[in-house]
């Protein structure tokens, strides 16, 4: 239990000692804040054009602050996220062994899995409290207007569910290499492909296509969004954080065996 509390302490001291936390967050910020700002400012527009105009009023779903402000915000933060935790994970072993200092951490008497742990939550620490500053933005909402409180709620639970599994494939792409800009690549490419495979569900027959629904991180955030909280997604995020930290586990045994 000590140790990977230690390893983590060690980490968030590492992310705040440098510049590449606030960087991070702060253009998490600007980028969601701005994202933000044109959502409210589309909805208060179709707002003031249904007061004048019936037709628009009639259509409920452009006048639910829900559907049009919420929702959609979570998605483009969803999106913004898979540009920025490959920056936050990039450095968790890549640095350790471009540095030679791997060889050191492993030879001390800790566990591998410790290790894994406590850089995992390090970074994990570090993607809460980058979250946490946006509540601003449903707060803001909330003083403003009638959002709903459930849909918001279990957004932010997949919103945090989808950055533990980016974090898990992030460690997992540091410990392949030395090299932090490969690592951050290696992290967005195979992300994007993960995001992305339930677009091209119509391309493939119905077999492939429910295989590849059940493997797209998009297709288990949209449930959250909605103010669904399925246990399938659930278990969905839990195994892709363990095969991945799995994975992570094996390629520094596989170091020790190659000596």
């Amino acid at each position: 239990m000590r140790n990977f509390y230690l390893i983590a302490k060690k980490e968030l001291n590492s992310y705040f000692s440098s510049p590449v936390a606030y960087v991070v967050i702060t253009i998490f910020l600007v980028v969601t804040g701005y994202y933000f700002y044109n959502l409210l400012a589309s909805f208060s527009t179709l707002s003031f054009q249904a007061s004048t105009n019936p037709a628009i009023a009639k259509q409920q779903n452009l006048l639910n602050i829900t559907e049009t402000v919420v929702r959609p915000l979570f998605g483009n933060i969803s999106m913004i996220m898979l540009l920025m935790m490959p920056l936050l994970t990039m450095r968790l072993f890549s640095e350790e062994k471009k540095s030679g200092t791997i060889e050191l951490l492993l030879t001390y008497p800790v566990t591998d899995m410790e290790v894994i742990i406590g850089k995992f939550i390090a970074c994990f620490v570090v993607f809460l409290l980058m979250l946490l500053l946006t509540a601003t933005f449903p707060a803001l909402l909330i003083f403003l207007g009638e959002p709903e409180i459930g849909p918001t709620i279990t957004g932010y639970i997949g919103l945090i569910l989808t950055g533990a599994a980016f974090i898990s494939l992030g460690i997992f792409t540091s410990s392949l290499t030395e090299n932090q800009i490969i690592a951050a690549t290696l992290s967005f490419g195979v992300l994007i492909l993960f995001f992305m495979m339930g677009t091209s569900v119509s391309l493939m027959g119905p077999t492939i296509g429910n295989i590849m629904v059940h493997i797209s991180l998009i297709g288990h955030l949209e449930g959250f969004a909605k103010g669904i909280v399925d246990t399938t997604d659930i278990i969905y995020y839990f195994l892709f954080i363990i095969l991945f930290n799995f994975l992570t586990l094996r390629v520094l045994e596989s170091k020790k065996w190659r000596g």
